[in-house]
């Protein structure tokens, strides 16, 4: 444990300073307010033994600057001081101080102090342990909640907060939002074929496909439901959309996953439907209409052969309807 002892007087200093050593304690010695804050900076230590009066900065200003120095941190400050006056002990505690000490003081009741302000500083830091292992483990549960625990890519709840947070902040800056909707190309056959695990390990090689086709920060890929999966593209054009799309149906062509069973290649495909607008400002309710003309791609994609990508000619919101007017009144 390392002290800081801020005294102008020597020899009390130095008396202080053996008694600390004594019992094992190393200690640092300013003989001033300036002094000693700049070795608190750059000792750290765990204990300040604090005088009031000194010449320059007093300890009260000294205690103040310490408190702002660490912000969240807490080291425990004494004051020792030969002021008995309860004003002066009123000023040190709310200066930052969190005991006061009248001198001489003798080497038992300073022992005693210490040791009490060292529980208190270990309580500290097992308060401070265990508040950073709750914030990781909080960050770990929010990340979680966010991942498919079979793909390992966005989940349906993070695809759902995510086009939120997205379309209002494409609505703000008046840029494009687009929606790829993606589905395996006759999975139910892949699965009743090749069983259940393999359709799981194929679902899993094609999530990182996709996932590895998007290149931005902003782009998330997600699984959907099922097999189905999404993919969230902010400021991106239907052009760009497409041609998103386009890559990720090559890309899981490329993967050569047999699938024997397919009417539309001798490889599992993927059909993809893509739809874009400028989101409108305060419309939020028209997310369920991206999300439709995506799927409506999606299924002319399928009824066009499958193994293709559609794109909406248009994204179309329905207006609010109107609320119905009050009943006229009767004489």
């Amino acid at each position: 444990m390392k002290v800081l002892v801020i005294e102008d007087a020597v020899t009390s200093a130095t008396v202080v300073c053996n008694w600390l050593n004594n019992v094992g304690l190393t200690s640092f010695h300013a003989y001033t307010g300036e002094e000693g804050l700049e070795m608190f900076k750059r000792e750290r230590p765990d204990l300040v033994l604090l005088d009031i009066v000194m010449p320059g900065m007093d300890g009260f200003e000294v205690a103040r600057q310490i408190r702002e120095f660490e912000r969240e941190a807490w080291t425990p400050i004494i004051f020792l001081t030969a002021r008995t006056d309860d004003r002066d002990l009123q000023r040190a505690i709310e200066a930052g101080g969190d005991d006061y000490l009248i001198k001489p003081v003798s080497e038992i009741v300073l022992r005693a102090k210490i040791s009490a302000m060292r529980r208190m500083a270990q309580m500290r830091d097992s308060l401070r342990d265990t508040k950073r292992k709750l914030q990781k483990a909080n960050r770990d549960l929010r990340r979680l909640s966010a991942i498919d625990g079979l793909t390992g890519i966005a989940n349906r709840r993070c695809f759902d907060d995510t086009l939120l947070r997205e379309w209002r902040r494409c609505s703000r800056s008046l840029q494009p939002l687009s929606l790829l909707v993606i589905d395996f190309d006759l999975f139910k056959l892949f699965n009743d074929h090749y069983g259940h695990q393999m359709g799981d390990e194929c679902l899993k090689i094609v999530a990182r496909t996709l996932e590895e086709t998007t290149q931005r920060p902003n782009d998330l890929v997600t699984r959907y439901g099922g097999e189905e999966f999404a993919a969230i593209l902010p400021e991106t054009s239907a052009e760009g959309a497409q041609a998103v799309a386009e890559a990720m149906r090559v890309g899981v062509e490329n993967l050569k996953i047999d699938h024997a069973w397919s009417t539309v290649s001798s490889v599992v495909t993927i059909s993809v439907g893509v739809a874009s607008l400028v989101p409108p400002r305060d419309e939020e309710a028209g997310i369920p209409a991206l999300i439709k003309a995506a799927d409506d791609s999606l299924y002319r994609a399928k009824e066009s052969g499958r193994n293709r990508v559609d794109v909406a000619t248009e994204v179309t919101i329905p207006l609010p309807e109107p609320e119905a007017a009050p009943a006229s009144r009767r004489a």
